[in-house]
């Protein structure tokens, strides 16, 4: 409270905290998420990755705003357009295929059995075999890219901090919707265990990635130069998930 009252005193706008709402446009119910910003000058919309849902960016003020509404309604044309050209959102279910580290696997339910969703191979091609109620197996498909991101990702970081005798505070693993990976200043490293349906490169890219942020907390010459000494093909790496990260981030986990 005393900190509200200072910024009231001095003159500085308060963002409220942020809206979150559905909107339906191109015949799908999208979360829509209202954001303040202190800095904004003006309303930004922006589609977030896979067509997970909508974010407007607004002045400090205007986040109840008819505005808003208004300026949803003058950009539905532009909206439907964009969702149009996005992929379709499969949802995880048994019978479609998934990508594990690049490679597709079939997804196979078995009911009367208990136990962790795992890989297996079957009449020569890669399975990932769930077990459990029907209603369950997006989630627990879902289980199976953590446990794995977790194995995978956290013996890179033990890699790549080595290499550049740095340390990691902490690694955590979130669904995020706008990037793949993020470095805190105190060296907290955050990754999206979607990564897990990347080839490896990919997914070795992402960590040296974040890495060498741990060095350089940037995007300039010296940041890109120590990422390419982590990963090589890190242009490559870049390119192929600016490719396909949107398909990836559009799977369906509900």
């Amino acid at each position: 409270m005393a900190l509200g009252f200072l910024n009231k005193m001095i003159g500085l706008k308060v963002a409220a905290p942020p809206t979150e709402r559905t909107h339906r446009v191109a015949g799908r119910e999208l979360p829509l998420r209202i954001v303040e910003n202190a800095r904004a000058k003006r309303l930004t919309l922006r589609i977030e990755p896979g067509g997970r849902g909508l974010r407007i960016t607004v002045p400090p003020g205007l986040s109840r705003s008819r505005e808003v509404e208004a300026f949803l309604d003058r950009h539905t044309g532009w909206l439907e357009e964009k969702l149009k050209k996005l992929p379709e959102r499969p949802v995880v279910r048994a019978g479609i295929k998934i990508p594990v580290r690049g490679e597709p696997h079939l997804i196979v339910h078995e009911t009367g059995r208990r136990g962790a969703a795992h890989v297996a191979t079957r009449d020569g091609a890669p399975v990932l075999v769930v077990y459990g109620d029907p209603e369950h197996l997006p989630r627990r498909v879902a289980d199976f890219l953590k446990r794995e991101a977790k194995r995978d990702i956290e013996a890179l970081v033990a890699r790549h901090t080595a290499t550049i005798d740095k340390r990691a505070r902490a690694i955590r693993f979130r669904d995020t919707k706008s990037r793949w990976g993020s470095c805190t200043s105190d060296g907290v490293l955050s990754f999206s265990w979607r990564i897990m349906m990347a080839p490896p490169l990919v997914i070795d890219y992402l960590v040296a990635h974040e890495v060498a942020h741990l060095r350089e907390m940037n995007h300039g010459p010296r940041f890109w130069k120590l990422c390419k000494e982590l990963s090589p093909e890190t242009d490559r790496c870049k390119d192929w998930l600016k490719r396909n990260g949107t398909a990836l981030q559009a799977v369906g986990f509900e």
